[in-house]
Order: structure tokens, then sequence, then C-alpha cells
């Protein structure tokens, strides 16, 4: 039987995505756990996995171990990565000779990685960094941005977000772009955003968190700190193209001090 084309008359094409700040590893319990935070990502059946806050033999907070690797090694996806601090850049080191000590974002992705680049960020304080790859659906393509913006300011953070905007031009327009936004969606400093952009959360047919007996926080969706949420910082949008069936914020079973969110995506065939 031949398969149909792909095209607007096609069903949408479903991606599972997660967007989770990993605390280089360590958990509520103050222990650098990889094996617990494989499991747990292991356990949402995700396509893409976009992380941030992840340490490539950083040091001993991290018992010096290539955090990037050994995740896609569990979890048998492909691995796109995305410094924002290299410790090995000013001396001109190899990123191979086991001096570069890196932390930043890290793509996992089932879906076979077709491009993957790295941009710096403005602003000052700790460098800041943002992760665009492109994905090969069945039928079509997909844009996904990963990002950790600036704690210091609105103005940088509002600086970064012109940043971001400006990755996704007109050909790519069908795109996610997710992370720690350290900031609220409604922040006046993700105007941009909002002007090319959806945001996720708001946009999915249904919602879940972890708000438990806080009824007044019911389908908020924040993320952070895990052990009590009230800031909704961990962000998923989403452009023309893209519509969300689902998006949840999962217990992180103290394997950070954020607590992930996923989103089932449905990606215009044929784009």
């Amino acid at each position: 039987m031949t398969k149909p084309a792909p095209g607007p008359d096609q069903p949408p094409i479903p991606v599972r995505l997660v967007t989770f700040n990993t605390h280089h590893g360590v958990g509520e319990d103050d222990r650098h756990d990889l094996p617990r935070l494989a499991k747990l990502l292991a356990s949402v059946d995700a396509d893409v996995i976009c992380l941030q806050e992840v340490d490539r033999r950083f040091g001993a907070r991290s018992e010096d171990v290539d955090q990037a690797l050994l995740l896609s090694r569990a979890l048998d996806m492909q691995l796109a990565w995305g410094p924002a601090i290299d410790r090995g850049e000013d001396d001109g080191r190899r990123p191979d000779d086991g001096a570069h000590r890196q932390y930043g974002n890290a793509l996992l992705s089932r879906l076979p990685i077709l491009i993957s680049d790295v941009h710096r960020l403005p602003g000052g304080g700790e460098p800041r960094s943002a992760l665009r790859t492109m994905v090969e659906l069945d039928g079509g393509a997909l844009w996904i941005t990963a990002t950790h913006l600036t704690t210091r300011s609105a103005q940088e953070r509002a600086d970064q977000v012109s940043a971001l905007a400006d990755l996704h031009t007109e050909p790519m327009d069908t795109g996610v772009l997710v992370g720690d936004f350290n900031t609220e969606p409604d922040a006046p400093e993700l105007d941009v955003l909002r002007q090319r952009f959806t945001d996720a959360w708001k946009l999915a047919r249904a919602r879940d968190d972890q708000a438990g007996w806080k009824f007044w926080q019911a389908d908020a969706g924040n993320t952070h700190p895990a052990r009590s949420p009230h800031r909704r910082i961990d962000q998923v949008w989403v452009s023309s193209g893209v519509a969300v069936a689902g998006a949840y914020v999962l217990d992180a079973e103290g394997a950070s001090d954020h607590l992930p969110v996923v989103v089932d995506l449905e990606v215009r065939s044929g784009v």
C-alpha cells in the first residue's frame, strides 16, 4: 500500500517533548545521582528531551563525568550539545583532550537530528547560549531551540529573547522554543516572544501539574522550586503549525530543584 504524501490534508505528526532544568544532576537531597535522573527521563517516553544545567566533566559537583554523553547512551538517544561555559576555550585545548570543562544545554532525540548549532546570547555575568536544532519527522521537520536565560535583569532577558526570536526566520517558522526563562511567561521582557510564539501551556487542550492540595494553583503549571513550586519559569513556546494536545508538569522524584515539563505536540504535516 502506498503511503500518503505529506501535506495539509494529512493528520498532524505527534511529538512528545520534555524540557527540564537538571541542576547538574544534583537533587533535593544534595546528591549527584545521574542514574536517578536517567530513570526519570526514561519513564516519560519522550521523542525529544531538552535539558538545562548539564555538566560535561565540569568538576566535583557532578563527579567529573560527561553527563550529556552518559544520558544519551543510557536513553539510547542522539545528542546535540550547546555549551554556555567552556573552561578550555581560552587556553586553546581541544574539546576531546579531556581538559575542557563544559556546562550548558543538551538535546536528546529519538528523531534524526539534521542540524545543530550553538548561539551565544547577549548579557553579562554567567554566559548564556541557545542550542538550535532541526529534527526530522515522518512527513516534516521541526526546529527546536533550547535555552536558559539570565537571572541578572529583565532588560538582559529582553535582549536575549530578542536574539532568540531572530533565530527563527521565515523559512523555519515551524518550531518550538523551550527552556528555563527565569521569569513568568507573562513578563514584559517576553513581549517579543509573544508576538511570534504561543505559550504551549495556555494552548494545550489538556493540562495537569503538581499543585496537589494547593487548589488555587491548580493547572498553573508551576515548576520551581520543586519542593513547593510557585513559579512557572520552565516553559515551551510554539510557532504556527504546531498544536498542543497536552501539557504536564511531572514529579521530579527529587532529581532536581525544578520540575520537568512534558508537552504532546502536533506538528502540521508537510512543513
